[in-house]
């Protein structure tokens, strides 16, 4: 099977190493770069200059995309900045490869209802790289919401938060697709997977009011801080859900709090732990992952993929689903510009989805 990886820095190594872990040989890796750096980034993302990527994972380069896609890959990994997914996206659908694309889906809404009609005429698969959709304690709180022991929801808390500069070790942060925003970064895209997992738990808000900016001395020309409500709906009762984002927390925060009327439900991301208190019960119910290897979520992402192209069926996160995510975060991008809410439209198309109040003259 022919596989075209666009993108060879740390999250595109990371899908070349499991993909040889899952189809070995059988795999022939081509990749499309452009900065043809030569270091192998390590699983603990250190980077190894004694080692060359290309020769490490035995990859055939291409500098030119329509070059590489006249090899007839019959898979395309999109793994370059953000900024760019679009475009290479939508050369390889109409190359007839089935796409995955990486988090977010753009930087922005152009062009994503034509990959959208592309990927649905050509019925070909489109997945979106939401890694924790596969994690085992966002799992569990999806069958904790489900079942409906907490009762009557009346509040979602969420955060995440880590200080950008140790990202990446291996680089520097300066220079990441996250802290420049010509290549769709930001705190607000980069850590787009709280967006995806509250729309898998919550479906997608009718309205989101936001604050943020470029508030610490990180020398970035992004927002390194954001803090969003949103109104969603919950068996017909109005659902308040708050999301606070940033690129500053020591140590590292990622959480999300549920609160029901008979009880609540705290997901750590990093203690690995979902603990459920309930009304009159004394002791909290915790579900608490051991020896958990976090790129175990990347292998089971990418083996649900492949599943996917071999039986033609729906990915858990299709592109229609990666978009809605997106809109999410653009809405709160675009409510910290205008200091209103922005309302969200599910019923109109991509280029017609938002409607902030003083565009409806502060109704």
């Amino acid at each position: 099977m022919k596989i075209l990886v666009i993108g060879l820095g740390g999250i595109g190594q990371r899908h070349v190493r499991n993909l040889r872990a899952l189809l070995g040989d059988e795999a022939e890796l081509l990749a499309y770069r452009v900065r043809r750096l030569t270091h192998v980034v390590t699983p603990t993302l250190g980077a190894d200059e004694s080692l060359n990527v290309e020769a490490q994972y035995g990859i055939r380069v291409f500098s030119d995309l329509q070059e590489a896609l006249a090899q007839r890959p019959a898979i395309a990994i999109i793994s370059n900045p953000s900024s760019l997914h679009v475009s290479a996206a939508r050369q390889c659908l109409l190359a007839g490869a089935d796409i995955f694309v990486e988090k977010p889906l753009s930087n922005s809404l152009d062009g994503i209802s034509d990959l959208v009609r592309i990927a649905d005429e050509n019925r070909l698969i489109g997945m979106v790289g939401y890694q924790l959709r596969f994690h085992p304690c966002l799992r569990k709180l999806s069958e904790v919401v489900a079942g409906g022991e907490l009762g009557n929801l009346l509040a979602v808390r969420a955060t995440i938060g880590e200080y950008l500069p140790n990202w990446h070790p291996y680089e520097d942060y300066r220079q990441m697709y996250a802290a420049r925003a010509d290549l769709g970064g930001g705190v607000i895209l980069s850590q787009i997977h709280e967006f995806d997992y509250l729309y898998s738990l919550f479906g997608l808000p009718s309205s989101i009011y936001a604050l943020g900016g470029h508030y610490s001395e990180l020398e970035i020309d992004v927002e390194d801080t954001a803090s969003s409500l949103m109104e969603a709906s919950f068996h017909g009762r109005p659902l308040p859900i708050h999301l606070h984002q940033d690129y500053l927390q020591s140590p590292p925060s990622r959480q999300c709090e549920i609160i029901g009327d008979r009880g609540k439900a705290i997901m750590d991301l990093h203690a690995l732990t979902v603990s459920v208190f309930l009304r009159n019960v004394k002791e909290p119910r915790v579900l608490a992952l051991e020896n958990f290897d976090r790129n175990q979520l990347f292998l089971d992402q990418l083996r649900h993929f492949l599943e996917c192209v071999r039986e033609r069926r729906k990915p858990v996160v299709d592109l229609n689903d990666g978009l809605q995510s997106l809109r999410m975060a653009i809405a709160v991008k675009q409510s910290i510009a205008s200091r209103l809410p922005v309302k969200l439209n599910a019923a109109a198309p991509s280029s017609e989805i938002f409607a902030t109040d003083a565009a409806r003259g502060a109704e």
